[in-house]
Formats: C-alpha cells, structure tokens, sequence
C-alpha cells in the first residue's frame, strides 16, 4: 500500500507539472523533427564555380552529385567568400587551376576528388597534368577540430553561461533576496543591469580562459585577430547572461532551469555550423544567436575576416542581448510586491 501510495502521489505531482509533461513528451519529439530535417539527407550539397572548362565537364559533375555554376573569375572569388560554392576551376591548356574553400574539410575533398574525375574523364589525352590547387580559406590538411574549433568555443561559452547565471539568479529569488530588493525603490531596470555586470565580471574571466586556451594551448587554427575573438566571446557570454536571467525568471526551482536545456540551447546547435543542413533549414537558424556567434567566430578564425565582416553579427549579437534585458525588466514585474 504504501508502494503505491507513493507511486500515486509521484503521478499526481507530475499530472499538475504541466511544463515537466511537455518537456517528457513534446521536447523529445520536437529535438527528433530537428535531427530528421537535417540529417535526413545524408548526401552533402556541394557547389563548384567554373570559370573555365571544356564541353561535358558540367555533366560529368553532374554525375558525381555535383552542382556546378559558370563564373567570372572575380565572380567566382567572390562566390568563393561569401561560402556560396567550395570550390572554382578553370582549365587552361589541359591544366586545372583549382581555388577551395577548406574551411569546410568534407565537402573540399569531395569538390576536389569530383573535379578531377570530371577532368580525366573530359580530357583523357591529357592526363598527366596536375592541379594547382590553392587554398583561400583552412588548408589541405586541417584537423576537424580545427574546423569546428570556433563553433565549439561560442556554443561552451553560451551553455555554461547560460547554466550558471540562470541557476544563480534562481537562488538570489528562491531565497527572498530579489523581493526584497524590490520592496525597496531601486528600479527594475537597475535590478537587471545590477545583475549582469555582477556576473559579466565571471563572463569576462571565462571567456577570455576559453578563447586563450583554445587558441594558445590546443593551438587551434586562428588566422584573425585575438582581440576580436575576445570581443565575439564577450559578447557570445552577455546573451546568454541575459537569456539565463530571462530564462530563470519564468522558472520555479533549479529542475525547471535544467529543462530549458534541450528546449533552448540544444535545438540552437543543429544551426551553428556543425552541421550541413538544408536551405530551408538554414531560415530557422537566422533567429537563433547562436548562429551569429558561430558565424563571427568561423570568419574571424578560419578566414581571417577583420571588424568589418563581422559587424553585421555583432550587431544582432548586441541586439539579442538588449531584447533580452528589456524582457527582463518587465517580468520582474510581477515580483514585485509593494
């Protein structure tokens, strides 16, 4: 009896837990749908320029799954830049002058691999040529820890940032702290810049530990500038400061934090890089910080794009933070008492 009293009282707990029943039965089915769409095709999409090239060379592509586009050659440098394609050929005297973009491994070695078998096949009389092949971004050898490297270091700041400052911020309201502050006539607004400059002094530490440990100890390819990596990071840290604040503020103890894991932070990772996922998919991903933090760090460490090229993602990045901390503000509303 006693057994199933216990087990009663557990389902009755949880049957009026509704945000614990939507995380055990739509979350899973939520992260699956993310998972299917973007693994679903297996086979990478992968683009090459043609800047110049002998009939049947694009069919021959075509066979091996490759989608080709004829360029100019600064079009085709500038397809190359913005990631449009992987790679660009032109063929001058039956020899290949081949530009790639190594900052994506696998799809360069399947760019490269096609467009030689499409040469061979197109020019069998002379085979005995070999590439110039350059690399305008990575190299021919890079490490996929290399690759990934940038992506990794935005998405370990955001995670624990955001883990510790929600979590943190829990316990200040749980222990009565907060209402009492706001029992007093300091405002709202000051609470919120109170509390993340209070916690941006361990964003700051953190970020910097990271980046200069990645950067100077695992030695991760870094082309850019150290300081603009510190300034994505810092960044990177002060959204999901924020968003940890915000966050906290909707939960009721440290289990509920826990849950916002796989509905927040978890579906943000299928769209920061790590993953060749659809166009389509890609839309999704626009409104996701994390994007913008991967995107800035993959510019600035893999090509070496200075403050200009990063500008428009440190916008949003600033922009995300901002949205984060005027919500802040207006949900503390309803704590206060008096």
């Amino acid at each position: 009896m006693r057994i199933k009293a216990l087990a009663i009282r557990i389902l009755n707990q949880l049957r009026h837990d509704r945000r614990t029943l939507a995380l055990m039965l739509f979350a899973p089915i939520i992260l699956l749908t993310f998972v299917y769409f973007i693994l679903g095709d297996s086979v990478p999409k992968v683009n090459v320029a043609i800047i110049n090239a002998p009939a049947g060379f694009e069919d021959k592509l075509e066979e091996q799954n490759i989608r080709s586009m004829r360029y100019g050659e600064n079009e085709a440098r500038h397809a190359l830049a913005k990631g449009e394609v992987i790679a660009s050929i032109s063929i001058v005297g039956g020899k290949s002058y081949i530009e790639v973009d190594g900052s994506n491994p696998t799809k360069a070695k399947i760019a490269l691999a096609a467009l030689e078998q499409a040469k061979v096949s197109v020019m069998l009389s002379r085979p005995d040529l070999k590439s110039e092949i350059y690399y305008l971004y990575g190299q021919e050898d890079l490490p996929s820890f290399d690759n990934f490297g940038a992506t990794l270091i935005g998405f370990i700041v955001f995670f624990f940032v955001f883990l510790v400052s929600g979590i943190s911020f829990l316990q200040e309201r749980n222990s009565g702290t907060l209402e009492k502050m706001l029992s007093t006539p300091i405002r709202r607004w000051e609470i919120v810049v109170g509390y993340v400059l209070g916690f941006g002094v361990f964003t700051v530490l953190q970020s910097i530990l990271v980046s200069w440990y990645c950067v100077y100890v695992l030695k991760v390819m870094m082309i850019g500038s150290f300081v603009l990596i510190l300034l994505i990071t810092l960044l990177a840290a002060m959204i999901s400061l924020t968003l940890g604040i915000l966050m906290s503020t909707l939960a009721n103890n440290e289990f509920q934090m826990i849950q916002f894991i796989p509905l927040i932070i978890v579906p943000q990772v299928f769209f920061s890089g790590l993953f060749d996922i659809p166009f389509g998919a890609k839309i999704v991903g626009y409104v996701m910080p994390l994007y913008y933090i991967a995107d800035a760090l993959t510019k600035v460490m893999i090509k070496g794009s200075g403050f200009g090229d990063i500008a428009w993602d440190l916008i949003i990045m600033l922009a995300y933070s901002v949205l984060f901390m005027i919500l802040n503000t207006r949900l503390l509303k309803k704590y206060r008492r008096i």
